[in-house]
């Protein structure tokens, strides 16, 4: 959540960033009015707290040597006090409880840089390398679809039939492009200095909550029934609390993980788009960057983040722009995010590959996490970073790597982790 102090000392900064993100101010006169009445009710409860502890002790005096009808009215009294202290308790919970949801329901405050509006009001930061001309290489290209079939790398008529729609399985070379990818984005990620993690993918309420997910996401988030668990979206969830409720040591800063576990999303509100192929499904893995740092040194951590996914979609020699999300489509967590998006060839556009984006102090606070410095405890940041969202960087492979006959190249930096393989051959030709 954000700081209450900028709620209260500059009520109007956050209307303004409600305004950027296209979302209404209501909530922030309710979190002003809430606060105000949980701060009366403080008042209350304690007036009531310290009026029946000054009454306990004429009682207390009382019984050595007070009249019968001093004592009579003393107890009576207190009956009468206990049941108001008891209901100014209660009235103080349930102001508690407003003011931390109306609190917890205001977005990260965007940054200055990011973009006002949507979803397509992005904009663009850098564009690195050229798409292929196919047509000057005298031929089509095919979609990653037909190069999966080609190639025995991807079962979308299986994985209907077992799972239902936007479901797959990666057979033969896609299997194992699939493993390279990860081994080659760990080793990228342990060689920066992450520590490499597999983090559980079902979490309970609490750390889906502190992260932010169960707020205008919630609805593309999987709940097991019965179980009070849900199915991660993104490893950012569990690595988020990971250090939920402690403090961490100042000096330990950054504290940098990479994660790889399965993703799952109900991609709730994407009926119609990217039906066919696994470019948008309900499972798929991720490698995911995840780092505690410094408020101080977030917004550098952030533009480290996105280099090192550069340099992973360098090594694999795609085409790809950056862009500057606006702020309307940034999340509730995040106060900037960038996105790297690669060009696919068969649709003739950029699409996400990986994103990245610094949360500040917004997850650790709902969560709990602070860090101890010399000038005392305080909050720490969290950012977060994809550097291998598996089915869409296989995808962009595919399409841009592809052949005239069907077969497809294999990056450079990429061959080691297929055995030195340098061409995915067609074995359904």
């Amino acid at each position: 959540m954000i700081d209450p102090r900028i709620l209260r000392d500059e009520p109007d900064r956050v209307r303004a960033a409600q305004a950027k993100r296209g979302l209404s101010d209501e909530v922030v006169d309710r979190a002003l009015a809430a606060d105000e009445a949980r701060r009366r009710a403080i008042v209350e409860f304690e007036e009531k707290r310290a009026e029946q502890k000054k009454l306990g002790k004429l009682i207390s005096a009382a019984n050595k040597g007070g009249a019968p009808e001093e004592k009579a009215d003393l107890l009576a009294r207190t009956k009468v006090l206990a049941a108001d202290v008891k209901t100014a308790e209660a009235a103080q919970g349930e102001a508690e409880a407003e003011w931390k949801a109306a609190l917890g329901s205001i977005p990260n405050l965007a940054s200055d840089h990011t973009p006002e509006g949507g979803e397509d009001d992005f904009v663009v930061l850098e564009t690195i390398g050229t798409p292929r001309d196919f047509a000057a290489e005298g031929f089509e290209p095919r979609d990653h679809i037909e190069l999966g079939k080609l190639l025995g790398a991807i079962d979308l008529e299986r994985g209907a039939k077992v799972s239902g729609s936007r479901f797959y399985f990666l057979t033969g070379v896609g299997a194992q492009l699939e493993r390279a990818l990860v081994n080659m984005a760990m080793d990228q990620a342990r060689e920066a200095g992450f520590t490499e993690v597999i983090p559980p993918a079902m979490v309970k309420p609490r750390a889906m909550e502190g992260t932010g997910f169960l707020g205008q996401a919630a609805d593309d988030v999987y709940r097991i029934e019965g179980e009070d668990m849900y199915l991660v979206g993104t490893s950012e969830v569990p690595m988020a609390a990971y250090h939920s409720d402690e403090i961490l040591d100042g000096n330990s800063l950054p504290m940098r993980y990479a994660a790889f576990s399965p993703c799952f999303r109900k991609e709730a509100g994407s009926h119609g788009k990217d039906t066919k192929g696994i470019i948008r499904v309900h499972w798929f893995d991720k490698v995911e960057m995840f780092v505690y740092t410094t408020l101080e040194d977030a917004e550098a951590e952030h533009q480290r983040l996105l280099d090192w996914e550069k340099q992973f979609l360098d090594k694999l020699e795609l085409a790809y722009q950056v862009i500057d999300v606006a702020a309307g489509d940034l999340g509730l967590s995040a106060k900037a995010k960038y996105d790297c998006e690669a060009w696919i060839p068969t649709q003739g556009k950029y699409r996400e590959l990986t994103s990245t984006s610094n949360c500040t102090d917004f997850q650790t606070r709902r969560l709990d996490t602070r860090g101890r410095f010399e000038e005392g405890i305080k909050p720490v940041a969290t950012l977060n970073g994809t550097l291998c969202a598996i089915t869409r960087t296989i995808v962009a492979i595919l399409e841009t790597h592809q052949q005239a006959d069907g077969s497809v190249r294999v990056p450079k930096a990429l061959q080691p982790y297929l055995g030195g393989r340098e061409v995915l051959e067609v074995v359904n030709g």
